[in-house]
């Protein structure tokens, strides 16, 4: 499921683990069951695993160091506009993605 980090669970999140949302620029993956937060190619990464093949095959680059995939992570982060372009408009959620945001999506 996906929440806002504006929302109410995500600043319980935020809080709990201590991060300032002013230098969070990053996805955030949080797993209540194991207490953990993983952030920017680590998140990416254990989201891609759980997506079934092909995606998941990603999880393999898990082995290489942080501070390595963080700047590949960065540097496409940086670029995905320019690479694949943006909407002319904001999109809205349809009745089933909706269903998988915990709190309000502001539309």
């Amino acid at each position: 499921m996906f929440a806002a980090l504006q929302s109410d669970v995500g600043k319980q999140v935020i809080s709990h683990f201590k991060i300032d949302p002013s230098k969070t620029d990053s996805i955030l993956l949080y797993s209540p069951e194991k207490e953990s937060l993983k952030i920017k190619s680590s998140a990416a990464l254990h989201i891609a695993k759980s997506l079934g093949f092909p995606q998941s095959f990603m999880f393999v680059f898990i082995i290489v160091p942080p501070f390595i995939r963080n700047r590949v992570y960065d540097f496409i982060a940086k670029n995905r506009y320019k690479w694949y372009g943006t909407k002319e408009s904001c999109w809205i959620p349809t009745p089933e993605l909706k269903a998988k945001f915990i709190g309000e999506i502001i539309s």
